[in-house]
């Protein structure tokens, strides 16, 4: 399933949900070269988050590919900023859009619930506590972690809880045959942590490269649990007393 669009309107424009998505498309193509394979592999080795090197697991110097004909070494040091820095980097243009996707469409409604500055430290705590939900299932691994997902994955956490009942549409891949359902957030966030759930049980403890899905799972708990402390109750009254209503059922195609 892949949401493209809810029925929940916001009362603030969501200048810092679009500020970090500009900033990840920045770093994308300053930083990492718009996916060159020189660039990407550098910024990836010096500024992703490996989980040995952070937990000291790993000796110093300790090498491991990271591309045809490149290696990574580790550094001294467990490169703390490497939580932080590697929520902004991505592996490629797929895995930069569609984190910048759901970004939007859950990140707006979020942030308009608790304000511009609020917003901004939770996303922040939501990175973190997915980082380390990862680093925690595999802490000697020497793979690097990379990507905005695990911090997205906390405003999704976050969306579940203050608006389980408005509904999203998404678009259903059965084999060549597409379609749209709408589905109450709920339904399409509980599906997706499932996914994410059972995905992580599968890959435990393995060391290999692919999704980082106890990050997911490790962000949208943090989004769960947060998002009352940060949430403002007028922010939300003043939500639940505007005029915006579902719009009226329509059939998309």
């Amino acid at each position: 399933m892949f949401p493209y669009r809810d029925e929940n309107e916001t009362l603030r424009t969501a200048i810092v949900t679009v500020t970090i998505i500009a900033l990840n498309v920045l770093v994308w193509i300053v930083v990492q070269g718009a996916g060159s394979t020189l660039a990407l592999a550098r910024s990836v080795c010096n500024l992703g988050l490996i989980p040995g090197e952070l937990t000291g697991s790993l000796p110093v110097g300790t090498s491991f590919p990271i591309g045809d004909g490149l290696v990574c070494a580790t550094d001294p040091g467990p490169q703390v900023s490497h939580l932080v820095t590697s929520m902004f980097l991505h592996g490629s243009w797929m895995h930069l859009l569609g984190n910048m996707w759901f970004l939007w469409l859950f990140g707006n409604n979020v942030e308009d619930s608790m304000g511009r500055l609020r917003f901004l430290v939770f996303y922040l705590l939501c990175g973190l506590a997915a980082a380390m939900g990862q680093v925690l299932t595999n802490p000697s691994s020497a793979i690097p972690m990379v990507g905005a997902s695990g911090a997205i994955s906390g405003v999704m956490g976050a969306y579940l809880v203050l608006y389980p009942r408005v509904r999203v549409f998404v678009l259903v891949f059965l084999g060549f045959f597409v379609t749209s359902v709408a589905l109450p957030a709920w339904m399409m966030l509980g599906y997706w942590l499932l996914i994410q759930f059972v995905s992580g049980l599968a890959a435990f403890g393995g060391d290999v490269g692919g999704v980082a899905f106890w990050a997911h799972v490790g962000g949208f708990v943090a989004g769960v649990v947060l998002v009352k402390l940060f949430a403002r109750s007028d922010y939300i009254e003043a939500r639940q007393e505007q005029h915006w209503r579902p719009r009226k059922l329509m059939r998309d195609y």
